[in-house]
C-alpha cells in the first residue's frame, strides 16, 4: 500500500504509516524489529474492534479517531512529575515510568537487580511472551509494536521475604501528541511470593492515550497479590491487557480499581493452567460525568481442582456507563473446578446504565461452578432510614455506596495503600 492511499485509508492504515516512520528507532531491547513489525501485522489484520463484536459493544473507542499513535515525548520537568506522584508506600522498592519509560531520577527504594530489570536483556530462565490471538487481547499486539521499556520484574525461586514492588506509570502528554505505553513481564519462581502495586497515573485534564499491556506467570507453589489502580485525568483513553498463567498450587490474588479515564478498557485473561491453581479476583469501578468502565475477563481452569473468586463492584453515576463481563471456562480436564462469580452494579444517576454479565462453559462434570449478577438502584427503605436519622440525603446516598463496595475494598492488605484509595473513593463518591 502507498503512503498516500494510506494517509487517506483506515485507521489501521494510518497506525502503520506512524509505526513505519518510526520503527528503527525504537528500543531493540524492548522488542526486536521483526517482531514489532510482526505484531503491527497481528493488530491490522483484526483492525479496530466496533459495537457489532460482542466482547466490546460497551467500550468506548470514538476518541482514537483523533490520537497520534507514536511514542509521547515528555514535556514535563522533574519536579512537576514529582508533583503529580502519590506518597510512597512504605518498604516497597518503587520504579516510576513516565510516558512509557523508566525514570530513575524518579525512582526509590532498593530492590535486588533479579527483581526488576528496565529495557535490559531478557533475564534467564524468563522466556519472552508474545500477546494471545485471541481478538479481545489486539491491543497487546499493538502494545509490543510501540513499547519504548519495560518493567521485567524476575523472582527468583524459594526466596525467604516477598519481594515488594510498586510501579508508577504517569501520562504527560495529550493523545494529539502521541501515546504511551507501559509494558509489564512478571515471572514469579516456585515457591516465593511478590507483592506488586500498579499505578497508572496522568497529569490532569490532558487526555492522554494510555496502552497497557502485563503478562504474569506463577510458577508452582508461587503467590502474587497484585494490587492495580487506574486514576488517569479527564479526558484520558485506558487499553488495558492482562495476561496471567498460575501453575500447579499458586496463588494469584488480583484487585483493581477503576476511577479515571473518560474512557476505559481492560482486557483481562487468566489462566489457571495446572491443578490446585487459584484465583481471588476483585474488580471496583466508579463512572461519573459521561465515563465509560468497561472490563471484559476470560479464566479458564484448565487443570483439575482449580479454584476462582470472582467478585465486581460497579458504580455508575449521571449520564456514565460501568460494565463488567466476566467468562468462565471450565476445560474437559478440569474436573473438581470450582468457581464463585458475584458481580453487581449500583445505579447513582440519571441516565446512568451498569451492565453486568456472567458467562460459564463447562466442557466437564464433577465441577461447582455459580454466579451472581444484580443491578439495581439504592435502596429507597434504606435511604429514608439513614435521612430519618438526620443524615442530609447527600450524606446517606455517599454511606450506602461506600457500604457498596466496602466489602472488596476491606479486601486490600496494605494498609497505607487501602487507606490512600478509601480516601480517593470517598472524594468521588461525593
Amino acid at each position: 500500500m502507498s503512503a498516500t492511499a494510506a494517509a487517506a485509508g483506515s485507521l489501521p492504515d494510518r497506525i502503520a504509516l506512524e509505526h513505519a516512520a518510526i520503527l528503527d528507532s525504537l528500543p531493540a531491547g524492548v522488542s526486536s524489529v521483526q517482531a514489532r513489525a510482526a505484531s503491527l501485522e497481528a493488530f491490522a489484520r483484526l483492525g479496530i474492534p466496533g459495537p457489532r463484536e460482542d466482547a466490546w459493544k460497551y467500550a468506548n473507542l470514538r476518541p482514537l479517531a483523533q490520537a497520534r499513535f507514536s511514542p509521547a515525548t515528555t514535556r514535563y520537568s522533574p519536579e512537576e512529575v514529582r508533583r503529580l506522584l502519590p506518597s510512597p508506600v512504605e518498604s516497597f522498592a518503587r520504579h516510576v515510568f513516565v510516558d512509557g519509560s523508566a525514570r530513575a531520577d524518579l525512582s526509590s527504594g532498593d530492590a535486588p537487580e533479579s527483581y526488576i530489570l528496565h529495557s535490559s536483556p531478557r533475564q534467564p530462565g524468563i522466556p519472552a511472551r508474545a500477546p494471545r490471538t485471541s481478538p479481545e487481547q489486539r491491543f497487546a499486539w499493538l502494545n509490543q509494536a510501540f513499547a519504548t521499556d519495560v518493567a521485567n520484574i524476575g523472582v527468583p525461586s524459594d526466596i525467604e521475604m516477598p519481594a515488594r514492588i510498586e510501579l508508577v506509570f504517569v501520562a504527560t502528554a495529550a493523545a494529539s501528541e502521541g501515546a504511551s505505553y507501559p509494558r509489564v513481564e512478571v515471572h514469579v519462581g516456585e515457591d516465593s511470593e511478590l507483592c506488586l502495586i500498579e499505578r497508572h497515573l496522568s497529569a490532569p485534564d490532558a487526555g492522554n492515550l494510555v496502552n497497557s499491556s502485563v503478562h504474569l506467570h506463577l510458577e508452582r507453589g508461587a503467590r502474587c497479590r497484585h494490587y492495580r489502580v487506574q486514576q488517569l485525568g479527564a479526558g484520558a483513553v485506558w487499553l488495558d491487557t492482562l495476561d496471567a498463567g498460575v501453575g500447579e498450587e499458586a496463588e494469584y490474588q488480583l484487585q483493581q480499581l477503576t476511577l479515571g479515564a473518560e474512557s476505559s478498557r481492560s482486557t483481562l485473561a487468566i489462566e489457571l493452567s495446572a491443578e490446585r491453581a487459584q484465583l481471588d479476583f476483585d474488580a471496583v469501578a466508579l463512572a461519573s460525568d459521561g465515563q465509560v468502565q468497561d472490563a471484559y475477563a476470560v479464566v479458564e481452569h484448565a487443570a483439575a481442582h482449580t479454584v476462582t473468586r470472582e467478585r465486581f463492584r460497579g458504580i455508575a453515576g449521571a449520564r456514565s456507563r460501568a460494565s463488567f463481563n466476566g467468562k468462565i471456562v471450565v476445560a474437559r480436564g478440569a474436573r473438581g473446578a470450582d468457581s464463585q462469580q458475584s458481580l453487581r452494579g449500583l445505579i447513582g444517576g440519571a441516565q446512568a446504565e451498569v451492565d453486568v454479565r456472567p458467562q460459564l462453559e463447562i466442557y466437564t462434570d464433577d465441577v461447582r461452578c455459580t454466579h451472581g449478577a444484580t443491578v439495581g438502584k439504592l435502596d429507597e427503605a434504606m435511604l429514608f432510614y439513614l435521612i430519618s436519622r438526620g443524615l442530609d440525603p447527600a450524606s446517606a446516598q455517599h454511606l450506602l455506596k461506600r457500604a457498596f463496595i466496602a466489602d472488596v475494598i476491606a479486601r486490600i492488605q496494605v494498609e497505607p495503600l487501602r487507606n490512600e484509595l478509601e480516601a480517593a473513593l470517598q472524594g468521588r463518591l461525593e
